[in-house]
């Protein structure tokens, strides 16, 4: 069967730019699920995007799918033939919804007799036909929040279409597609070659775009040239660039024809924090910023502009123009700042409400200082400095630098708290607060730091689980979900001995504004533990895994750990599936008798076979040399000690009769499965497994 290249581009105005890849992604993946689902196969798929375009090649596509067979079931004969021999209304409107005469049917046999029967063979789906289709199913679908409509058209797309190329091969297929109908030809550079450019093949795409329009259509291609420009730039300067993806992505995304600049700032903006500096060129002006050999910030910017300027020394002298005020603004701020000390903010903090009926800022600070004292004291900390840390971390919110760079709270906080002369711990934990902020991020270095984080995230979750704002769906406005994964990970990964239940006591037992619904603690503790479950998907760890443990009842985060990670290991040894099975032999047994006990007590006087002789002996054993490892937490070790049981297991379920007819015996061998399964079930159900 013959096969055709492919190639399809939508040239709108410019596309937002967090959005773009995103959106060439979703336009690809929209338009391979639909020719899949038709039965056209291609060999290869690419996309394309830049701000004024999104384009799709295939190449190697069929040019109809393959065929298949339509079969379709009419009445039973004795329904379908009358008495008379001749077809009833049944058969014949069977006949006629197939577009046949009753003699032209077929008959079959099935398990309930022979009946009417027609079958066709439909052809394959032709992709000259199915791609306008394709296209139009795929960017009905593209994950836009809010579609717009230009000029006195209805259409609707996120930004307005000025047209529209396919090819199939070297001809163009003809269609309307977001009300513009299809042609041959793109448009290069809005600048450099605001024309239309004809395309004489799929394969000629970005080659022709990039000769002829100074458009580089491959966004990864674009990409690393940024990067690589922007390297060069730096090291021109005699420094290092320091390339953010994110910023990498968005310029990526507002240049066709990138071209990489440097420019200069006054040195006297270096008084103010760098990050302050970062957040001003990066957020406003989207420029990277450049280090030098000591990591410090350099006078100097990387701009990246889309035009290939004949004096490109005006274009830096009017981004120095651009970004001095800027930068202005930034050391005002500081200046300004410094003047009031985070001490005298506290009480302003009563002014700005955090939750409608949890209180203000100052209400949340003073029981954070609390809860973060608590906390301190339980993990060996400084339970002064948290109290202190506590009452000042909110207040850098009302400073002028923190209303203007939201991304520097905590941050400025702690460059304020250092002028201040506050402790260094105390310092610190102004930013470690909001350690860690996403999957991956760093955790507090201080035990102060440590104290607060803990105790800000537990007080923003008992607080709005009690007033009922608990997460349901894709719905989670105050980040709970992360803040109980944040709770998690800096206890896990500090190795603290904390009890989710004696945590949330502590927070619940506060100064709260309003009265908290006390029903919601153990929703809470468990919305916390469920947590567990992604974190552990993440680390490739079965769900039934982290079952096993949680069906403890466990509320230590750090315990927890240690026994998943522990029966995770045990999962993997050769033993664990028949041992695993004999655990759920012996639940299902005790279940059967209600004859689960947690003190077990084996009469030896009522053993008589040698299996269970052999069983009850290497009960003891066990208990005498894996017990230790238990109560020192080696649960690892305790569960490879218990293998050593699966041959006594085993000969004795092959061996003995725990339904015995005499009861005393019935009754001795259920309390010797008993002591079996407490043994296991000292660290998890091994029965889930």
């Amino acid at each position: 069967m013959s096969q055709h290249d492919f190639l399809v581009e939508i040239g709108t105005e410019e596309l937002p730019p967090t959005a773009l890849k995103s959106l060439r992604d979703a336009f690809q993946k929209g338009i391979e699920t639909f020719l899949q689902a038709k039965g056209l196969s291609f060999a290869n798929s690419e996309a394309f995007a830049a701000p004024r375009r999104l384009a799709v090649r295939l190449t190697g596509l069929s040019a109809q799918g393959e065929s298949s067979k339509s079969e379709k079931f009419g009445p039973y004969v004795n329904v379908a033939i009358g008495d008379d021999g001749k077809p009833t209304k049944a058969a014949e409107g069977f006949a006629r919804s197939n577009g046949v005469n009753f003699e032209e049917l077929d008959r079959i046999t099935d398990e309930k007799g022979e009946r009417l029967y027609f079958a066709t063979e439909v052809p394959g789906a032709k992709a000259v036909d199915e791609l306008p289709n394709a296209i139009r199913d795929s960017l009905n679908k593209l994950p836009i929040p809010k579609r717009m409509r230009w000029g006195a058209s209805r259409t609707e797309f996120v930004r307005p279409v000025h047209w529209v190329l396919t090819l199939l091969d070297n001809k163009s297929i003809e269609a309307d597609i977001l009300g513009v109908k299809t042609n041959y030809f793109t448009r290069g550079h809005r600048f450099h070659a605001n024309k239309e450019i004809t395309i004489t093949s799929p394969s000629a795409y970005e080659a022709t775009l990039k000769e002829q329009g100074k458009v580089l259509a491959n966004y990864d291609e674009r990409k690393e040239m940024i990067r690589q420009q922007v390297l060069a730039e730096a090291e021109k300067l005699g420094g290092q660039a320091v390339i953010d993806e994110d910023l990498l992505d968005e310029v990526a995304s507002l240049n066709e024809w990138p071209t990489a600049l440097s420019g200069n700032f006054d040195k006297e903006f270096l008084q103010v924090p760098a990050e302050a500096l970062v957040s001003s060129m990066k957020e406003h002006q989207k420029y990277f910023h450049v280090l030098d050999k000591d990591g410090k910030l350099m006078p100097n910017f990387i701009t990246i502009c889309n035009i290939e300027s004949k004096d490109p020394q005006q274009v830096i002298e009017g981004n120095e123009r651009v970004i001095r005020p800027r930068l202005a603004d930034a050391k005002f701020f500081w200046d300004t700042d410094l003047k009031t000390p985070l001490d005298s903010r506290f009480e302003k903090l009563d002014s700005v409400r955090w939750v409608q009926q949890l209180g203000s800022l100052k209400d949340k600070s003073e029981r954070l200082m609390v809860l973060a004292s608590k906390i301190a004291t339980a993990i060996g900390g400084d339970a002064e400095k948290a109290e202190r840390a506590a009452k000042l971390c909110k207040t850098d919110l009302l400073s002028e630098m923190v209303l203007e760079f939201s991304d520097l709270q905590g941050l400025a906080g702690r460059y304020y708290a250092q002028h201040d002369g506050e402790d260094p711990d105390v310092c610190a934990a102004m930013e470690e607060q909001y350690m860690p902020a996403f999957a991956g991020d760093a955790l507090p270095q201080t035990q102060t730091g440590l104290a607060l984080a803990l105790a800000d995230r537990l007080d923003s979750l008992v607080g709005l689980f009690g007033i009922g704002q608990i997460p349901t769906g894709g719905k989670d406005p105050f980040a709970l979900r992360r803040a109980s994964l944040g709770v998690l990970r800096l206890i896990v990964e500090n190795n603290l001995k904390l009890d989710l239940n004696e945590l949330i006591d502590w927070a619940m037992d506060n100064n709260w504004p309003c009265d908290l619904d006390a029903d919601n603690k153990s929703k809470l503790i468990d919305y916390m533990l469920d947590r567990f479950s992604a974190w552990y998907q993440d680390e490739n760890i079965p769900s039934v895994v982290f079952q096993a443990v949680r069906a403890k009842g466990i509320t230590q985060p750090y315990d927890i750990n240690q026994r998943v990670m522990a029966v995770h290991a045990f999962s993997q040894l050769e033993s664990a599936e028949a041992l695993a099975a004999a655990n759920k032999r012996v639940s299902n047994i005790l279940s059967k008798n209600d004859a689960f006990m947690d003190n077990a007590k084996v009469d030896n006087n009522l053993l008589s076979d040698a299996a269970e002789k052999a069983l009850a002996e290497s009960l003891d054993k066990q208990m005498q040399s894996a017990t230790p490892l238990f109560e020192k937490g080696e649960y690892a070790q305790y569960l490879t000690q218990l293998t050593e049981l699966r041959q006594s297991i085993d000969t004795f379920f092959d061996e003995v009769m725990v339904m015995a007819d005499d009861e005393a015996v019935k009754q001795n061998r259920l309390s010797l499965l008993n002591q079996l399964r407490n043994l296991f079930l000292n660290v998890a159900d091994i029965s889930l497994l």
